[in-house]
């Protein structure tokens, strides 16, 4: 499992992903974000699933892109197709073997960025079938892997609107409940921006130790908003003992 999250905003694209990689009972780190970044090409793919599935696709993938240099995709929709290609590719070659031994192809898979041809930044979910959907500026985010602990925090307060300082935080915490609530997710923490326009992808990776005093804040201020709840309903039912 992993967590992955795009955003799309008016202000431009954000993708957080961890970088835990658990097999059985061991733990590693690996990268979960590749970034393609050429002239007025900026493509960031994040995936979850099956690690052989997807080192296998991207590999395909990356060769695609460098026998023309990327010159047969002007929107990154065609992007999208492309890397789908590849992964039905893996699928054929693949699937039976993987289901004899209990796997399934499970990859899904989020792209991001802009290309020439793009009159704005896009951000889409590939699906493991090959098909895909356009991410809307209505519900502007979407998670894969461990979903469900992350998004509460993204839906109260995320809109197309929001600026990158408060949608950044948002999705910290957005990964950080994520991280208290499943052991497979975990630091490092790799992020991407990319503003419309620019044609160029900012990377960081951020440590536990870069983010722990913010992890405790949080815990602390939810503590305090717990304790300034208003009561006088509680006591309807405390008041029966």
């Amino acid at each position: 499992m992993t967590y992955c999250l795009g955003i799309k905003l008016k202000s431009g694209l954000l993708a957080i992903s961890d970088t835990r990689i658990t097999s059985g009972s061991e733990t590693t780190t690996a990268k979960k974000v590749y970034v393609y970044q050429k002239e007025r090409h900026s493509v960031f793919i994040m995936t979850s699933g099956l690690r052989s599935v997807r080192d296998k696709a991207l590999t395909y993938f990356k060769e695609v892109i460098e026998e023309n240099e990327g010159k047969n995709f002007d929107k990154l929709y065609k992007v999208v197709n492309a890397f789908g290609s590849q992964l039905r590719r893996v699928a054929e070659e693949d699937r039976s073997s993987l289901e004899r031994s209990g796997l399934f192809i499970n990859l899904f898979t989020i792209v991001g960025g802009q290309l020439e041809g793009d009159e704005e930044h896009k951000l889409f979910l590939l699906y493991p079938e090959g098909n895909w959907i356009e991410i809307s500026t209505s519900t502007p985010f979407v998670i894969i892997g461990n979903s469900g602990f992350g998004k509460p925090i993204l839906n109260r307060i995320l809109t197309y609107e929001t600026d990158f300082n408060e949608a950044l935080k948002a999705g910290f915490l957005s990964f950080d409940s994520t991280r208290v609530s499943a052991n497979d997710v975990d630091f490092p923490l790799d992020v991407v921006l990319y503003r419309p326009n620019t044609f160029k992808m900012v990377e960081h990776r951020y440590e536990k130790d870069d983010l722990h005093y913010i992890s405790a804040k949080w815990e602390e201020e939810l503590r305090a908003a717990l304790k300034n709840i208003p009561e006088d309903w509680v006591s309807a039912i405390l008041s029966k003992f």
